[in-house]
């Protein structure tokens, strides 16, 4: 999938992620995880986030990830919405990641 700006899903709050994705060329991904629960769950949040950006065929990306403790499943959805938003897509086909 071509990123063509930046995309952004998710919120601050409690419980969720603010998640941004965008170009980063021929650099491959790069995550910059801030997060509550780093030490404990930091390289769960990067798998996520990796497993999702390979299924949407993302080879290069910068994603930066500000988590509040959300689920993999919060994470999943928010990481789909941003890499949508940024490749300019707006008919969603959705699926499992």
């Amino acid at each position: 999938m071509n990123l063509l700006s930046e995309g952004i899903a998710g919120t601050l709050e409690s419980s969720d992620a603010l998640i941004k994705v965008k170009k980063n060329p021929g650099a491959g991904i790069e995550i910059h995880l801030e997060s509550l629960v780093e030490k404990r769950y930091g390289k769960q949040i990067r798998k996520v986030i990796t497993e999702g950006l390979e299924k949407l065929g993302v080879l290069d990306a910068l994603v930066e990830v500000n988590d509040k403790g959300a689920l993999d499943c919060t994470i999943k959805a928010r990481l789909q919405t941003a890499v949508f938003r940024a490749a300019d897509i707006h008919t969603y086909h959705w699926e499992e990641l």
